[in-house]
C-alpha cells in the first residue's frame, strides 16, 4: 500500500505490474480517478487505472488496442487500427472527458500511421463507461490541419476544447468543439506563431486560464512556458517561463485540480521520457502554488503525498 510515490521512479499498479499511462489524463467519475495513458506493449494502445487516493493504482482494461471496435462517425475518418504493413499504429497523449449530453465518454489523441510521422491526425474514441471497452471512431486532420501533440479542456459552462500542435508543430491551434465532442466545431486560436510548442496542459484559475507547453527538442527535456487568458476563446498573453530550464527533466502530460479541505490545488502531471528505452520512461507530479496576482511558481518535490 503506498503512502506517498517517489517522483522519477517507476511506479506500479496494485498488482505489482508497471503502470503504463504515459502522455495520459486523469478523469474523476464516482469516488475514483481514472488514469488513461499510451501502452505501448503487445497489441495495446492506451490502458486505464483507477484510484480513490492518487497513490495506489488498480488496472482497469486496455481500452484501445489493435483488435478495438470500430465504427462509423458522421465525420470521415481513417478507421484502421493497423498499418498498411500490418503493424501498430501510433497513438499519443490520449485525454478523456464524460459528454453528458450522449451520456458517452470521449477520447480524443494524436494518431499516426506507425509508418511515417505525416498523418499528423487526431483520432476518436467513445465508450458507455470509463473503463470499458472504448469504440475508435477514427482519425481526421481538423479542417485540414496537422494535429499532434494535442490536450482537452472541458470550461465550467460545459464547453469544451481540442488543443493541438499544428504546422510540423510550428504553432499551437485551439478548437471548440461540438456539443457532443464529438467534432470540431470551429477553430478559435493559432497561438504563438513559430514559437514550436508542444505537450500543451491547461487548467482554469479564479476565472484566468493557464496553458502550458513544452518546447520541440524530440525526448531530451526543455524549459516548460505559460501563457494566460481571461477566457479560452480571449487574448492568450505572450509565454513565460516556469521551473527550470528542462523544467525537472519532465515534459507536461496533464494539469490536474485535486479538492482538499474546501480549496482546489492543482498538480503539474508530467512525463520524464527515456528516449532510449520508452518503457523505461517515468512520472513526476508537482504542486503548482500561486502569487498574490495568480502568478504560477512550481518548484521540486521528491514525493507526491496523493490526497
Amino acid at each position: 500500500m503506498n503512502t506517498e510515490l517517489t517522483n522519477g521512479e517507476l511506479w506500479y499498479d496494485t498488482e505489482g505490474n508497471i503502470l503504463h499511462a504515459h502522455g495520459g489524463h486523469m478523469l474523476k467519475w464516482g469516488d475514483n480517478w481514472y488514469w488513461y495513458g499510451e501502452n505501448r506493449t503487445e497489441n495495446r494502445y492506451v490502458s486505464v487505472y483507477k484510484s480513490c487516493d492518487l497513490l495506489n493504482w488498480t488496472f482497469c482494461n486496455h481500452v484501445l488496442t489493435t483488435e478495438s471496435p470500430t465504427a462509423e462517425h458522421r465525420v470521415r475518418t481513417d478507421r484502421k487500427l493497423r498499418s498498411e504493413k500490418g503493424g501498430k499504429i501510433n497513438v499519443e497523449r490520449p485525454k478523456v472527458l464524460y459528454n453528458r449530453k450522449i451520456g458517452k465518454f470521449v477520447m480524443w489523441m494524436h494518431v499516426e500511421n506507425g509508418v511515417d510521422y505525416h498523418d499528423a491526425a487526431c483520432g476518436i474514441a467513445v465508450c458507455d463507461t470509463p473503463d470499458g471497452d472504448f469504440t475508435y471512431l477514427g482519425c481526421f486532420n481538423p479542417f485540414g490541419y496537422m494535429s499532434r501533440d494535442c490536450t482537452l479542456f472541458e470550461d465550467k459552462d460545459g464547453s469544451a476544447y481540442f488543443i493541438s500542435a499544428s504546422r510540423d508543430n510550428a504553432d499551437m491551434h485551439v478548437y471548440r468543439l461540438t456539443d457532443d465532442y464529438l467534432n470540431v466545431d470551429c477553430l478559435v486560436h493559432k497561438l504563438w506563431q513559430g514559437e514550436y510548442r508542444e505537450a500543451p496542459a491547461v487548467m482554469e484559475r479564479a476565472g484566468k486560464y493557464y496553458m502550458f507547453s513544452s518546447y520541440c527538442t524530440g525526448w531530451a527535456p526543455n524549459q516548460c512556458r505559460y501563457a494566460c487568458a481571461d477566457s479560452m476563446e480571449g487574448r492568450w498573453s505572450t509565454l513565460t517561463d516556469i521551473g527550470d530550464s528542462t523544467t525537472y527533466r519532465t515534459q507536461p502530460a496533464f494539469i490536474l485540480p485535486v479538492e482538499k479541505e474546501g480549496t482546489t490545488v492543482y498538480y503539474y502531471v508530467a512525463d520524464r521520457w527515456n528516449g532510449k528505452d520508452y518503457h523505461d520512461s517515468r512520472y513526476v507530479i508537482l504542486p503548482f502554488y500561486f502569487t498574490e496576482d495568480g502568478c504560477p511558481i512550481m518548484e521540486y518535490t521528491d514525493t507526491f503525498q496523493g490526497l
